[in-house]
């Protein structure tokens, strides 16, 4: 969407704040032996305190009010009570929702206590390279060469894209145009960042895969080459300077 009136906004901020709070609050909950419906109900009880409807139950009816994916599992994670947390997991959070029309995306990638398996660079990478690729998004600035930046910087650090997984536009509905922030440079997308519109821009920074598959279950994407894969997203509006962070409430760059 783009914004054009003050309520929009505060629309917006209020929607995106539920998320991120969301976001932050499920992180600090999760537990070892906690299992991973556990963590997404209690993330599902905030959202509903605050007002806000789950965006993937509301919009597909996902069975569940979160993505939790854990380790192997790069997105769309189910949060099944089969899935016990342990010491040392690489969990992602991925919390959407709408609220009086509005709607916001966010996400983290995370190691849970201690960090046995060394999953915390690439954790560390995905992070950084999300907070700047999001830096350098403004008014005029083409699609794809934040997608060059990306994969540029994770190629530095040792590490690869997840090429069939975007961001995306956001407002009005969970995917609206543009459909595909990519994580790479397609010379093929000439599309700008255009100033007042709202995005969500996500960064998948892979150890192996390049590519994410669907499971069984018709929701669970895992890499095409195993590893792992770590994401972070913020939804954001454009400007001719430096982007508002909706959703910097969230803590994933403390």
């Amino acid at each position: 969407m783009s914004i054009t009136k003050e309520e929009e906004l505060t629309g917006m901020m209020r929607v995106s704040e539920a998320v991120a709070i969301t976001l932050k609050e499920m992180r600090n909950h999760a537990r070892p032996g906690m299992t991973a419906k556990e963590l997404d109900d209690f993330g599902g009880q905030i959202l509903n305190n605050l007002g806000a409807n789950s965006a993937p139950r509301l919009s597909y009816n996902f069975p569940g009010w979160t993505c939790i994916s854990i380790n192997q599992e790069v997105a769309h994670g189910i949060p099944s009570a089969h899935k016990i947390l342990q010491e040392g997991d690489l969990i992602n959070v991925d919390v959407s929702a709408e609220l009086d029309g509005f709607w916001s995306d966010n996400g983290g990638s995370f190691v849970l206590g201690k960090d046995v398996h060394q999953h915390q660079p690439l954790v560390e990478a995905s992070k950084t390279i999300l907070q700047k690729a999001i830096q350098n998004i403004k008014g005029g600035v083409r699609v794809a060469e934040i997608g060059r930046l990306i994969e540029t910087e994770a190629k530095k650090a040792g590490y690869k894209v997840i090429k069939n997984l975007t961001g995306h536009g956001i407002g009005r509905r969970l995917h609206e145009e543009p459909h595909e922030i990519a994580n790479y440079y397609d010379k093929y997308n000439v599309t700008r960042f255009r100033k007042n519109s709202v995005v969500a821009i996500e960064t998948f920074i892979s150890t192996v895969s390049t590519n994410a598959n669907t499971q069984k279950d018709g929701w669970t994407l895992v890499g095409n080459k195993g590893g792992y894969v770590a994401q972070h997203e913020h939804t954001i509006v454009v400007t001719e300077d430096k982007p508002i962070i909706l959703t910097l409430m969230n803590e994933i760059w403390n």
